[in-house]
């Protein structure tokens, strides 16, 4: 299973020309199963690049084959015509399930920008069985909102595992109420715009509460101590001031043996960010 996740900076490269067929192109020759996007853009012609088009349809019309799922935390409307902003997956596995979080935006006078973040979560019929499967954009002006968000995060994932211990299949409720199984063992990805010597990165990996399985790092999985390899800062893009590593894959205790591969590919220039691809057997 090959999971690739990627702030696609709505397409835009470091000459400010949108370019989505370059995001495309990127995506098919990595042959993924599963794709987890960020910073996604409809009907945003202020943006650079101006990115007038709707990227959520442009992307799921490339990719037929795949289920969608769509989340645009920002969702601004102008002459009524929504101007979205967030994340996508793009699955071959079939979906059963798919929950949009909005997660906290708490005011900070001392960081007064600042959008709505949302988390993306899916449960996927993988070959190995269902999982759940999620994508996030966290917050990068406000730390005090960002670690909101991460204890958001942290909350949902140990909710997520106590429903599972006590799941029990009832086909005599009417349909809504048939959200079937909905298990602990979880894929965590995106941009978390936090390095992995911040408070935000410790609090995410920290022991969880109530008997839910622990997430881990999976880069940390696969190369142990070996320097991490930046996901920001590449290619001559004025952002940010050095390379860094904003991008993850977390998974829970459960997975880790199955994780064999955790890259980042740092050729493409497509987005101020790099795709990280992760695979599990």
């Amino acid at each position: 299973m090959r999971v690739v996740s990627w702030n696609i900076h709505w397409g835009c490269g470091k000459d400010g020309r949108i370019r989505i067929h370059a995001i495309i192109d990127v995506l098919r020759r990595l042959n993924p199963d599963v794709v987890c996007l960020q910073e996604v853009a409809a009907n945003h012609p202020e943006l650079d690049g101006s990115a007038t088009a709707n990227q959520f349809k442009q992307l799921g019309g490339a990719f037929g084959g795949y289920h969608l799922m769509e989340h645009a935390p920002s969702e601004i409307y102008k002459n009524n015509v929504p101007r979205l902003f967030g994340n996508l997956i793009l699955s071959k596995y079939r979906i059963s399930q798919v929950h949009r979080h909005l997660l906290p935006w708490p005011a900070d006078p001392e960081s007064p920008a600042g959008m709505p973040r949302g988390l993306l979560e899916t449960v996927i019929d993988a070959p190995s069985g269902k999982l759940r499967l999620m994508t996030t954009h966290l917050e990068y002006y406000s730390a005090r909102q960002r670690m909101a968000q991460v204890q958001r995060i942290r909350e949902l994932h140990v909710e997520a595992c106590a429903r599972a211990r006590i799941f029990q299949p009832d086909p005599n409720l009417d349909a809504p109420f048939q959200l079937g199984f909905r298990p602990g063992s979880a894929i965590l990805c995106g941009d978390f715009n936090f390095a992995p010597q911040s408070e935000d990165y410790a609090r995410l990996l920290a022991a969880p509460e109530s008997g839910a399985l622990a997430l881990q790092d999976a880069w940390r999985i696969v190369h142990r101590d070996a320097p991490r390899a930046p996901t920001t800062g590449l290619h001559g893009y004025p952002w940010p001031e050095r390379p860094e590593c904003y991008d993850y894959f977390f998974v829970t205790e459960d997975l880790a043996e199955r994780v064999r591969v955790l890259d980042v590919l740092s050729e493409t220039a497509a987005s101020d960010h790099q795709p990280v691809v992760m695979e599990l057997v």
